[in-house]
């Protein structure tokens, strides 16, 4: 499908000063902060949608990757859209199909209603998320400027989770879980419309949409996904379980196939070659899946085992944003100085500290006494996280790439997120399991008879010893996520080579370096473009 030719302009215009630079920041942030939080906004939900449209415990949690799994897997094809058609037209529409989704789910009143808009919902965001990103490497010039740019993006990126659990906990509690969709409704429209005051249309780049690509990579995601559920359920040699690993297996290699004959593919590979992105992205998909972990089982464990309501489970979580804005504004100051790498490491570091003290969790264990100091930790590391790896992944790429570029970090940020937690909820089953063999001979023993027969009715432990059973999940689970946080560590440590130029750009002192892209005679030019 082919798009429209670029127009003169070999960059994007910068909003006028004093008009437009801060508003358009605050727009595209908004922006972000919406489509970020709605990932954890809805696990406090859970158990009231749950009830509300009769889900089974199993397919609940497709409440959540029905979204992460369409926003992950189309946000290669966003940025391609944003490139194509114009970074603002796109972005626009992507926050008003976000609105209707969300207004959809708002309004679901069976199962599968609610499940077709959260997939819509993702569709949106995956439009709207990337175009996002790319509209401040075309709007904000490189050195102070963007950094301080990418400084607000990356806290609201690495803070929003927190902030979506502690809205979750305050409209469950005190409106409906309805609301948690009908919330995005007035902040979406008024997106909408600052976006068109504030900021200003980017060229559009002559090309097509790879839509076979992003079919192949959203469809095998999904297959492998729901490989590693179904594995936490039915176990690894299930003959589904196989299946689904086996379709996802051929659905990415034929993804990769189509990438490297496509002549403008949604996921460059000449991207990779470059080893400081390729690094990054490979960091972001390994923290991702540690932090989307923490988030999900912390949930779990602060409302099921020390009984927080949901808006005191969201006020828990609330420090974990503070510490993570420090951590990126400190970071945004300091990186021109000592480069990224420096952040990449301690923040790696950090993040697996916090995780290994969460391991040593147990139903004795407390708020104060065994939760609030490792969120803080791994809060701080992730702060870091996010500004430095923003930066090394998407410095350097042409204008006409930004879109693709910005769509492979998110990319890697909601997939590594998705595989992260299925793999988390496979070894959670497990020790869950083995937890429960332990505790079902105590309970038939020590059980009263009402207790035991709400047992056989639902098959699931009461009181301490389901809370045991819970404790000893979440703790295994928890010592992934922290192996998951020291791989990230070793690739800053190993992989990462900031160069010079690189810290010159940071400093605002030196040009863009040469990309593959611009290179003459590294790849074939886009259609309509004059040739060398």
């Amino acid at each position: 499908m082919t798009g429209s030719h670029a127009t003169p302009a070999d960059t994007a215009q910068a909003p006028e000063r004093g008009r437009g630079g801060g508003m358009a920041l605050l727009v595209i942030a908004s922006c972000q902060l919406m489509v970020v939080l709605d990932i954890t906004i809805v696990n406090i939900a859970l158990p009231h949608i749950q009830t509300s449209l009769g889900f089974s415990t199993e397919s609940l949690s497709w409440v959540v990757n029905a979204y992460t799994l369409t926003f992950g897997g189309l946000l290669l094809l966003g940025g391609r859209l944003g490139d194509i058609l114009g970074r603002r037209r796109v972005f626009v529409f992507g926050v008003l199909l976000f609105v209707f989704a969300s207004l959809l789910g708002g309004l679901s009143q069976e199962s599968w209603q609610l499940l077709a808009a959260r997939s819509l919902q993702g569709v949106g965001g995956a439009i709207a998320s990337p175009t996002a990103l790319s509209l401040i490497t075309t709007t904000f010039r490189e050195g102070p400027e963007r950094n301080k740019a990418f400084g607000v993006f990356a806290a609201v990126s690495a803070g929003g989770s927190a902030i979506g659990l502690l809205a979750g906990g305050v409209l469950v509690e005190w409106l409906d879980w309805r609301w948690v969709f009908f919330v995005n409704v007035p902040i979406g429209l008024l997106i909408a419309l600052a976006t068109r005051r504030y900021i200003r249309e980017s060229e559009r780049h002559p090309g097509h949409f790879d839509i076979v690509g992003a079919f192949t990579s959203t469809l095998g995601m999904v297959m492998l996904v729901y490989g590693f559920i179904r594995a936490s359920e039915d176990g690894w040699s299930d003959r589904v379980t196989l299946l689904s690993f086996g379709a996802a297996l051929v659905l990415l290699a034929v993804f990769i196939a189509i990438e490297r004959r496509s002549k403008q593919p949604i996921t460059p590979l000449w991207m990779f070659r470059d080893r400081n992105r390729a690094g990054s992205y490979g960091m972001m998909l390994s923290l991702s899946a540690a932090m989307f972990g923490m988030f999900f089982f912390l949930t779990l464990f602060v409302q099921n085992i020390l009984e927080f309501s949901p808006l005191q489970a969201g006020l828990a979580f609330l420090p974990v944003s503070v510490i993570v804005a420090v951590g990126a504004g400190i970071t945004s100051q300091l990186l021109p100085r000592w480069g990224p790498k420096p952040f990449m490491v301690t923040g790696a570091v950090l993040a697996a500290v916090g995780l290994g003290w969460l391991t040593m969790t147990d139903v004795n264990s407390s708020y104060l006494g065994s939760i609030l100091g490792p969120v803080l930790v791994f809060g701080l590391g992730m702060g870091m996280q996010f500004v430095s790896l923003t930066l090394m992944a998407v410095s350097g790429v042409a204008p006409r790439e930004a879109g693709a570029a910005s769509g492979v970090l998110n990319a890697t940020q909601q997939v590594g997120g998705s595989l992260g937690l299925s793999i988390l909820v496979t070894v959670f089953g497990t020790a869950s399991r083995n937890a429960a063999a332990e505790q079902i001979p105590r309970f038939l023993k020590e059980g009263t008879p009402a207790q035991l027969l709400e047992f056989r009715r639902t098959g699931q432990l009461p009181g301490h010893w389901g809370d045991e059973v819970l404790a000893s999940g979440v703790s295994s689970a928890f010592i992934v996520a922290a192996i998951m946080a020291v791989v990230a560590a070793l690739v800053a440590l190993v992989v990462i080579q900031v160069r010079p130029g690189d810290l010159e750009r940071l400093q605002g002192g030196a040009a863009p370096p040469t990309t593959p892209q611009d290179a003459p005679g590294s790849r074939p030019p886009a259609p309509g473009a004059p040739r060398d």
